[in-house]
């Protein structure tokens, strides 16, 4: 077993105070904790490309990038459909995933320079902008009976109202608060990372001398000659095949050591791809122009954990600006939707 240069990321249980703002931890589900508190995302910035709809949160990785003094804090925040028929959409124009980019850096007007005592409990970084009582994201939108709630959007208004909301909301306030957002919140879990140890095998060029010995093997004993009656079309159907086939294979086998992953991190490094149908290109950062890195990517183990039927992937896959330039406000940064094509899905 070697380590490698990536870092795995697993989901564990944690005090719900701990995964606040103020405390800078990569997590899952519940509302987003984030990091710079006065340009959040629009409401329209955070809709589906395909159905209109707010998208739900995901998941928030906290990356750092240490060369870089105004990304000493540095967010990754994850948003996804919730329709299935979005989830289905084949083409990543549809824009049913975006991922945004927030970082800081050590001297802020929001966070203390020094790290914060973990062993109390506080409350969290409170935001001047009013926040969607429902998903946690800007809610312009206020009740317009109590005045005392604010949304982001009129669909989520809808969904307070026939969950909680109606029965709490008067004219003179609210006497207490109540909001049902078990419908559109995910489980809340922390991402904890751990370095991933793994077991060399053949290279690929090994593989590949192998695998001609096994043809010229073929040919000696005479077998190879149903190949050699296929069609050209067949023929490259055939390869495209097995091309696939071996590299989700390739995918399983690279997890199989650790099947409980849900996130895989190299700022840098490559993705772990599970088909042949890659992105047709990376787009460069839309502010700096500068080129984008591969970062991290989603693995589908952690649909196991979201207790919602309405989603599937193969591996959601994200390349942001390898300068990380500065933004004051959240950057959308590009993410790729890899599906299982021809196989069953990994998910299983």
């Amino acid at each position: 077993m070697e380590i490698t240069s990536v870092d795995l990321g697993f989901l564990e249980p944690c005090e719900p105070w701990l995964l606040t703002n103020k405390f800078f931890r990569s997590k899952v589900g519940g509302k987003p904790a984030w990091l710079e508190l006065k340009h959040l995302p629009k409401p329209e910035n955070l809709l589906c490309g395909q159905c209109n709809e707010p998208l739900g949160f995901l998941c928030q990785v906290y990356a750092p990038v240490e060369a870089n003094e105004n990304s000493f804090h540095r967010t990754l925040y994850v948003f996804v459909c919730l329709t299935a028929a979005c989830n289905q959409s084949p083409e990543p124009e549809a824009r049913t995933i975006k991922v945004l980019r927030s970082q800081l850096p050590r001297r802020n007007e929001f966070y203390e320079y020094d790290p914060p005592d973990e062993t109390t409990e506080t409350p969290a970084i409170k935001s001047p902008v009013p926040l969607c009582v429902v998903c946690g994201c800007r809610g312009p939108k206020l009740c317009s009976r109590c005045k005392a709630v604010n949304y982001c959007s009129a669909s989520h208004q809808r969904l307070d109202w026939k969950a909680a909301h109606k029965s709490v909301c008067n004219e003179e306030g609210l006497a207490t608060a109540s909001s049902s957002t078990g419908s559109i919140q995910f489980p809340e879990f922390e991402i904890i990372t751990e370095e991933e140890e793994y077991a060399t095998k053949l290279s690929e060029e090994e593989n590949a001398k192998r695998q001609m010995a096994e043809l010229e093997r073929l040919k000696r004993e005479g077998k190879a000659g149903a190949l050699e009656e296929l069609s050209e079309s067949e023929l490259d159907q055939y390869s495209s095949d097995q091309v696939e086939d071996k590299t989700f294979d390739k995918f399983k086998e690279r997890i199989s050591a650790d099947p409980e992953q849900v996130l895989r991190y190299e700022r840098g490094g490559k993705p772990l791809w599970l088909s042949p149908k890659l992105p047709k290109d990376i787009p460069s950062c839309e502010r700096c122009t500068g080129p984008r890195v591969f970062e991290f990517q989603i693995m589908p183990q952690l649909l196991n954990s979201l207790n919602n039927e309405q989603l599937d992937w193969g591996t959601l896959v994200c390349f942001t600006c390898e300068a990380s330039c500065d933004v004051q406000e959240y950057a959308e940064e590009f993410i790729f939707r890899q599906d299982v094509l021809n196989t069953d899905t990994a998910k299983k």
